[in-house]
């Protein structure tokens, strides 16, 4: 023992930082991007919105018409939805009553996991950093329009972050279509309106609500289906390993204006 420090033992400043890039071979990097919550709040999520949907389309056919105002306009409905092959509802039937216990208890579920995420995103600054876009972002942002258009991604060290459009994407999900989601929600929950009827009022009536809460649901649905997209053209394998070990490679840059792919998540 010397100075107060035991032989042998690194002290904190000389202990590696376990999260730093790693090489790999081939000029490749591997970059700690996801940590541990926010891996588990998005697994979280994807059960909870899987079962929100099916068990939502379940809902949906106890009424196949979308209105507005308060009341049903019979015979001049604004939309009818087709009919819905029951391996996409929860449960696997017609069943109303059913349906709206699963669809509850996984909104409450998705709600929570969605409060931690927030409050772990603002307290860590995590939004800031990674998803708050910058002027320089939103000034990037028609470049970044002309890429995507022709499917090109990032896949060296300008996949370390998140494109504008990523992030824009992002911050409207959370920030407008998912509260919008909540508050019509809400807003049809015979519970809260025993207590907070006001909401309806300010949708303009239950069917209003309605037709806002599929708008919503179909907003999110439209996201899955290019968010999965992108996950499978952009390199499946690497993108799932950054979401089940936070681990994300890294190709060597290449000259622009070459083909790339990169990270959606």
């Amino acid at each position: 023992m010397t100075d107060g420090v035991i032989e042998g033992v690194a002290g904190p400043e000389e202990r590696p930082d376990r999260h730093a890039d790693r090489p790999l071979p081939d000029g490749r990097t591997d970059t700690y991007r996801h940590p541990p919550l926010v891996r588990v709040s998005h697994w979280v999520n994807v059960t909870a919105v899987v079962i929100l949907i099916m068990s939502g389309l379940n809902i949906l056919l106890a009424h196949p018409h979308l209105d507005w105002g308060r009341d049903t306009n019979w015979g001049n409905h604004w939309v009818d939805i087709p009919p819905i092959p029951n391996w996409l509802l929860i449960p696997d039937h017609r069943n109303l009553a059913e349906a709206r216990h699963w669809h509850f208890f996984f909104a409450w579920v998705f709600v929570i996991n969605g409060l931690i995420y927030l409050a772990y995103g603002f307290i860590s600054r995590r939004f800031n950093g990674r998803l708050w876009p910058s002027r320089e972002d939103l000034a990037g942002f028609w470049p970044s329009v002309k890429e995507h258009a022709r499917f090109h991604f990032p896949k060296d060290e300008e996949a370390r972050n998140y494109n504008v459009i990523q992030k824009l994407t992002y911050v409207f999900m959370i920030l407008v279509v998912l509260p919008m989601m909540l508050i019509t929600g809400l807003s049809m929950s015979p519970g809260f309106n025993a207590v907070g009827g006001f909401l309806l009022d300010i949708m303009g009536g239950r069917q209003s609500a309605r037709t806002l809460h599929f708008i919503s649901g179909a907003l999110i649905v439209g996201f899955i289906v290019v968010h999965v997209g992108l996950v499978f053209w952009t390199g499946f394998v690497n993108n799932m390993r950054a979401m089940i070990t936070g681990w994300f490679v890294l190709e060597p840059s290449t000259p622009h204006g070459e083909d790339r792919k990169g990270d959606p998540s």
